[in-house]
């Protein structure tokens, strides 16, 4: 995985509609714009503590994260079990689901090719933030 990549210092607008869209049966649309927002605002909640990953690899792709993905991390939270981490372990980044129960600590990967990362003696484990959203590109194949 690459290094951290800074965020967007200026803010994005974009028009939020007030009507929701379905997706199971389709509904009327409203042709009515409510405001617009900043996408700054809506997906980071410490901007000075916030940064964006691209993501390398298939092994979170059972949760909907693909290769080619950008993560929203944030460094200011407190990892907590479950939360999806950017974990460093012996100097290599990688994305993971945190596991952190009865003194256990792993790295649990979201697609079954992949084993879970268990610490060996001598290995180093920081967790450098947490994921808080994917952008996910719907126009790439």
């Amino acid at each position: 995985m690459n290094s951290p990549i800074p965020t967007l210092s200026t803010p994005a607008r974009i028009v939020l509609f007030s009507s929701p869209v379905c997706a199971g049966f389709p509904s009327p649309a409203t042709d009515y714009a409510q405001h617009s927002i900043n996408l700054n605002e809506y997906l980071i909640s410490n901007a000075n503590a916030s940064f964006l990953f691209t993501v390398r690899g298939e092994s979170m792709s059972g949760i909907g994260i693909y290769d080619g993905d950008t993560l929203i991390v944030d460094r200011s939270i407190t990892p907590a079990h479950n939360n999806i981490v950017i974990a460093v372990v012996d100097e290599d980044y990688t994305v993971k689901r945190l596991y952190q129960r009865n003194n256990i600590v792993k790295l649990l990967a979201e697609n079954p090719a992949f084993p879970p990362i268990e610490l060996k003696d001598g290995q180093e484990l920081r967790i450098w933030g947490v994921a808080t959203f994917n952008l996910h590109n719907l126009l790439r194949v």
